[in-house]
């Protein structure tokens, strides 16, 4: 959830019922004036929510508290289309507001009867990040720097320990919770998504994040649009009463009406002076409460005409040199060649090293296909994300080629990191054959201006078994000690009944066979040549025989 930072609850609701939320969250966080709440905080609080369906997403780490403000965007009862300008609450980034609507429109296209709205990924977004901190992402929705929760080691939140070696939230010993929807590693590992097709899946970038979060939501057989099924979403995501309240408050406020602003200026609710985090639940194992702070270190109330102050964003810990990427390297891997629709006997493997030099396991390395090809890995995909094992090698999917001969390239790179790539070059040769002959010894004869009565049929093998797919080119051809197309003779006929004597679009079937057109005859007699040659260099030579004309009968 959203991380590291206590949160003010703001004067005021947008209706009695929301000032009554504003009450129970409160109580909720175990001390008046309390800004910050845990995901443990009340979870049996009322004991009417339903049960939430398996661990929570964000392993019930801290959030945003502020409720929407008075005024609301628009009235209840008036439509729910954007309106360009709003109060500055109501205003979510572009960038972020891009990425909701197409969550909801790639879930509703995969999984309609769930029923997402993107309203519902905007009141997650807002209490776990402030929707990504305002807006701060690139241009492909990936924040300047990574969002993390605190460290889940039992002082206050839930003890999680580390499932990524540190991988997204840099902490090879406990897990936290990253990006902008905040998931803990070990589900974003479940549930991760590409949402901006860019072949990785990144829990700090908003399409990617808020996509996981749409499918998340959708899991098993939920409409959204019953509540109870809504109600148990969101308690998945965090499994507190509290949190639940504060998600619907903003849930509705969204659909009364937003509007979009420039990415980096949406509003963020104000940092707490300190860092510090509230007293987690009573009665929770292993739990030692916090300290009450002293009067003098709450936040002071703003001057007339003034503004509040705000502590500055705590920067994200740096994972130490033995946990970063330093270099990503060939691990050995062989020449990469294939035959057309064959599978790359040579798989690609790299290592990757830390900064000092040593093998580093669990690192995320993605291989990508690029240039002009059709070939795949296993399973027919683009781009795959691995992590590296113990001795911090790993081994890509197997590469399957395609129709499409020539060469292509893999590249393997650290993800997320500007680092240089290993790329490889890959080569798909057509499909060979090394011998080719009749499948039956008739004569081919033909009287002049008739057709050939029998088709030539041929079949190609290569190394003795069968070959499929392989282009055969068809030449009519002269007797001489050097060959050349022949300009009289039997000939094959083109899609516009044109006399042709060379064909070229020819391939053999699934058994390796060929059955050529029809022949015809022109009016020379005489015994001519049909030469049939492979790609792979296998030929066959076959007489077609013109009969004279016959003499008529006295």
């Amino acid at each position: 959830m959203a991380a590291q930072f206590g949160r003010r609850l703001r004067k005021g609701a947008t209706t009695t019922a929301v000032a009554a939320v504003a009450v129970a969250a409160l109580s909720a966080s175990g001390a008046p004036g309390a800004t910050l709440v845990t995901g443990s905080g009340d979870q049996q609080s009322a004991g009417t929510t339903p049960s939430p369906d398996g661990t929570a997403a964000t392993g019930n780490s801290p959030y945003y508290t502020d409720l929407p403000p008075l005024n609301t965007p628009n009235k209840p009862v008036t439509a729910t289309d954007l309106p360009i300008t709003g109060s500055a609450e109501s205003g979510i980034p572009a960038s972020i507001l891009a990425a909701y609507k197409k969550a909801e429109q790639t879930v509703a296209g995969s999984d309609a009867a769930c029923r997402l709205p993107w309203q519902l990924l905007a009141a997650i977004g807002k209490v776990e990040s402030g929707q990504a901190r305002g807006g701060r992402v690139d241009a492909n929705g990936t924040t300047f720097s990574p969002i993390l929760g605190p460290v889940l080691d039992g002082r206050g939140f839930a003890m999680i320990k580390d499932t990524d070696n540190g991988a997204y939230d840099g902490d090879s010993t406990h897990d936290r919770a990253v990006g902008p929807m905040q998931f803990i590693p070990s589900t974003w590992a479940t549930w991760g998504q590409d949402g901006n097709g860019d072949g990785r899946k990144d829990p700090n970038n908003i399409y990617d994040a808020a996509l996981a979060a749409g499918r998340y939501l959708c899991a098993g057989s939920r409409d959204l649009s019953i509540a109870t099924d809504l109600d148990r979403a969101v308690l998945s995501y965090n499994h507190s009463d509290a949190y639940l309240r504060t998600v619907r408050s903003w849930f509705d406020y969204y659909k009364r009406g937003t509007h979009e602003v420039p990415d980096g200026t949406g509003t963020v609710p104000p940092d707490l002076g300190g860092g510090t985090h509230p007293s987690p639940n009573p009665g929770t194992p292993g739990a030692s409460p916090s300290p009450t702070p002293p009067p003098s270190s709450k936040p002071k109330p703003p001057k007339p005409g003034g503004s509040t102050p705000t502590s500055p964003k705590p920067t994200p810990p740096t994972p130490p040199p033995s946990q970063t990427v330093a270099h990503v390297e060939n691990a050995g891997t062989g020449t990469l060649t294939a035959t057309a629709g064959d599978a790359f006997a040579e798989r690609i493997k790299v290592r990757t090293t830390n900064k000092l030099g040593g093998s580093l396991a669990r690192a995320s390395v993605t291989f990508t296909i690029a240039g002009d090809t059709d070939a795949t890995f296993a399973g027919g995909k683009k781009a795959v994300t691995l992590l590296t094992g113990a001795d911090g090698t790993v081994t890509a999917p197997v590469l399957q080629a395609g129709e499409k001969t020539g060469r292509f390239t893999v590249r393997a790179v650290a993800t997320g990191r500007s680092l240089p790539a290993v790329t490889y070059t890959a080569t798909v040769t057509a499909r060979q054959a090394d011998a080719i002959a009749r499948t039956d010894e008739k004569a081919l004869t033909a009287a002049p201006g008739a057709e050939f009565a029998d088709t030539v049929k041929v079949k190609a093998t290569c190394k003795g078994a069968v070959a499929a797919g392989v282009a055969v080119t068809a030449t009519m051809i002269t007797d001489a000690a050097e060959p050349v197309e022949n300009d009289k003779g039997p000939y094959f006929k083109d899609a516009d009944g044109k006399t042709v004597r060379t064909l070229t679009d020819l391939r053999t079937d699934a058994d390796g066979i060929l059955k050529l057109p029809k022949i015809y005859a022109d009016d020379t007699a005489g015994t001519y040549k049909l030469r049939l040659t492979t790609e792979g260099g296998a030929t066959v030579v076959i007489e077609l025989e013109v009969e004279p004309p016959q003499t008529p009968a006295a």
